[in-house]
């Protein structure tokens, strides 16, 4: 069991495409991923953003990107077992995928709220210049929950 846990913490978040919405018939669509956080088992956020069709980048040009736009909504769907998580302001990156040709990067971040004993989530969009101010936040409240800390609970 303990070589299961340390294997799924040294692995990257996953993610699973579980909807997609047709917004308009220039083939533009809304994509829902789940993603599961490779350092807290029982935890899955779901993240949706734009995906623009080739119609409508030949149309309305810019072609190599999708917007920043994103959702996100995260729940405990299962035992919460909370592996070596970094415990600073800034958290730490759980998931990214590109959303341009190069540049731009969907991201999720973690952070762990210790004096509410929450975990936040934030999607938001990574850019070399130009950074984006969209953004979306999801917590887990962990008070009151049966919380395994693989590293003993932060005092």
């Amino acid at each position: 069991m303990a070589v299961v846990m340390i294997v799924t913490l040294l692995l990257p978040a996953r993610s699973e495409e579980v909807g997609k919405v047709g917004v308009d018939w220039f083939g533009n669509d809304i994509v829902i991923e789940a993603i599961t956080d490779p350092k807290v088992q029982g935890v899955t956020c779901h993240v949706s953003y734009f995906d623009r069709s080739v119609i409508d980048r030949l149309k309305k040009g810019n072609w190599f990107e999708d917007p920043s736009n994103s959702s996100i909504s995260c729940r405990q769907t299962g035992p919460i077992v909370i592996g070596d998580i970094e415990l600073d302001r800034e958290g730490e990156e759980v998931f990214s995928q590109n959303i341009s040709l190069i540049w731009k990067h969907q991201v999720v971040n973690r952070i762990y709220d210790k004096e509410n004993d929450t975990l936040v989530y934030l999607s938001h969009s990574r850019q070399v210049q130009d950074g984006s101010a969209k953004m979306a936040i999801s917590t887990v409240p962990l008070y009151g929950q049966k919380v395994e800390w693989v590293q003993g609970k932060p005092e």
